[in-house]
């Protein structure tokens, strides 16, 4: 029972990444100046444009990867750094972004979940 909870957290956190992505493409594609857009209200808040692309690759690739449980004690540490300094550079509300990194912490220090891309490896 603890595997598929933890599987779970896992599907939950990584859904925050992978639903921004679409959220984002949907508003690109509805608003033919929706990536202008973009990258001027992440300079608004302190962030050249030019990260525009960056967020968007990170948010994509780590949410799949924790989606799919591939690597998912890397990801998750690497996600949870992300977030926190994605919170400090764009000054988001720090508890909610930190309720999330320590999501991800604990699915660093348990990585072992039901129905993962890491499981299918070790079974093979």
């Amino acid at each position: 029972m603890q595997k598929y909870l933890a599987t779970a957290a896992r599907v939950l956190l990584s859904q925050l990444f992978l639903v921004q992505v679409v959220v984002l493409i949907i508003g690109f594609t509805n608003n033919p100046d929706g990536y202008q857009q973009y990258q001027a209200s992440l300079g608004s808040m302190g962030l050249p444009g030019i990260f525009a692309p960056l967020i968007i690759l990170v948010n994509c690739i780590g949410g799949l990867a924790l989606l799919l449980g591939y690597k998912t004690k890397a990801f998750a540490l690497v996600m949870a750094f992300y977030i926190v300094g994605l919170t400090l550079l764009l000054k988001l509300p720090l508890l909610q972004y930190l309720a999330i990194a320590g999501g991800l912490l604990l699915l660093h220090a348990n990585p072992n979940t039901a129905c993962s891309l890491d499981n299918c490896k070790k079974n093979a």
